[in-house]
């Protein structure tokens, strides 16, 4: 599913200097100057130049991440088809736009035309955009993948433009049946702890429970991380149970049933995934040297698996501030994205089994793969990743607008104020997140200044 870094060559060439060759173990032909001219010194200024003077500002200097990346074992679908693809689109497009009876049959000419605009662009977008982390079932797979993420925060933007009602009428150009009221459910009427109302509360929304932990587990690929961010949704859900009627949910709801059994579950079975990637043997033999049928469908099978796998350890507790703060920041990014579809659905009033809400749930597992494959390289291998991803940068912009979006559209919808008892416990959770950093980073880091300076005193 992730690429590997660089080659092995890449990394020499950054690690270790260039060593002067002698004399001796030059070819005399080759060193001799032309025309006579006298040979040039070695170095700047008869100084030698040493590996770690070199200008780093140069874009040539920079190891781009993934660039490289290639499956060889079936070069025929990576060869350039540019042009071809190109001619074949243009051929298709001058087809439908000036046929008759196509235009006919699609009475809403501006519906067709909206619709060719969109594919127009994601086979740019699949054909020109920057390669990601994955390569497999194929590198043009993800970039149509970054392209639908665009599309949607170009849509995003241009919903923040528009007023509440405005958005509700849009969308019955997509689905007539939508702008009608519907009436939140909640799930605390009934909290006994018996075998009826625990058998009442199982429903389809658990095996969604399960799935979803399942592509997050897939996503963190971290343990440490899965249960922190199952126990934080739970509290946000308790937060916010006074505005969502659907969060309101009985103790043995949130504890048990939800995280116990089913985030526990999705996320065993996506951790059980990780680890049997991480530790299956990879084979890159082409399609051509595969023998026999079975080989050759075992093969085609294989290219939507992982090209190979990276494991992921987020614990900011042993590393420095800078790796906490952004572990926190990638958490909160996870909640916010967790929350955001509960209130757009809310807001537009789609049901939660509409294919638009479920849409967007797999677009958010499809574009949070890379982009966290991205974000853990950019913070753990610097040297590596000189810039942050693409598709963690448009990820965390469509995450920030849907917030944007949401703010603008809540304003009047929600009256009831936020009670006492969650703003006390929001306030002791922003006390610890806060302290902690301190305790660890803070106080540690003034010790050892304080000791330099005390040293330098005496001396």
């Amino acid at each position: 599913m992730s690429a590997t870094a660089s080659s092995a060559k890449g990394d020499n060439a950054d690690d270790y200097p260039m060593s002067p060759i002698s004399g001796e173990e030059s070819d005399s032909a080759l060193l001799s100057a032309p025309n006579g001219e006298d040979e040039p010194e070695p170095g700047v200024a008869g100084a030698p130049v040493r590996w770690y003077d070199a200008d780093r500002s140069e874009p040539y200097t920079h190891i781009v991440p993934f660039q490289e990346m290639r499956d060889t074992s079936v070069e025929f679908f990576y060869k350039p088809t540019t042009l071809t693809a190109l001619s074949i689109c243009l051929i298709i497009l001058a087809y439908v736009a000036t046929t008759q009876d196509v235009l006919e049959e699609g009475r809403d000419k501006r519906r067709v035309g909206a619709y060719a605009t969109v594919i127009s662009f994601l086979i740019f977008s699949m054909i020109q955009f920057r390669d990601g982390p994955f390569i497999r079932p194929h590198p043009a797979f993800w970039r149509l993948v970054q392209g639908i993420n665009l599309l949607y925060l170009l849509l995003l933007v241009f919903l923040a433009f528009q007023d509440l009602p405005s958005a509700r009428h849009m969308l019955t150009y997509i689905d007539p049946s939508l702008n009608k009221p519907l009436e939140e459910k909640s799930y605390a009427e009934d909290c006994t702890l018996t075998p009826r109302t625990l058998w009442d509360a199982i429903d389809i929304f658990c095996l969604a429970h399960a799935l979803g932990w399942y592509g997050k587990a897939l996503i963190l690929r971290d343990y440490w991380f899965c249960w922190i961010l199952s126990i934080a949704f739970e509290i946000a859900e308790y937060s916010l149970q006074h505005q969502l009627a659907n969060f309101a949910e009985c103790w043995w709801d949130h504890w048990i049933l939800d995280v116990l059994v089913c985030n526990w579950f999705g996320t065993w079975l996506g951790m059980w995934t990780c680890q049997y990637f991480e530790v299956k043997p990879y084979s890159w033999r082409g399609f051509r040297s595969t023998k026999g049928i079975r080989s050759k469908a075992k093969r085609v099978l294989n290219q939507f698996s992982p090209y190979s796998f990276t494991s992921f350890h987020w614990s900011p507790t042993t590393k420095s501030f800078t790796h906490y703060f952004s572990v926190l920041t990638l958490l909160t990014l996870f909640l916010l994205a967790e929350l955001t579809p509960f209130y757009l659905k809310y807001l537009l009033w789609m049901e939660p089994s509409h294919p638009l809400v479920i849409a967007r749930l797999a677009g958010i597992f499809l574009w949070g793969l890379p982009a966290v494959r991205e974000l853990y390289q950019y913070l753990n291998e610097p040297r590596r990743a000189v810039r942050m991803g693409t598709h963690v940068w448009v990820l965390i912009a469509t995450i920030g607008t849907e917030c944007l979006v949401v703010f603008k559209w809540s304003k009047g919808q929600f009256e009831e104020p936020f009670p006492t008892t969650v703003k006390v416990g929001w306030a002791i959770i922003a006390c610890f997140v806060t302290a902690y950093p301190l305790y660890k980073f803070g106080i540690p880091k003034a010790r050892r200044y304080l000791r330099r300076e005390g040293r330098r005193k005496r001396e």
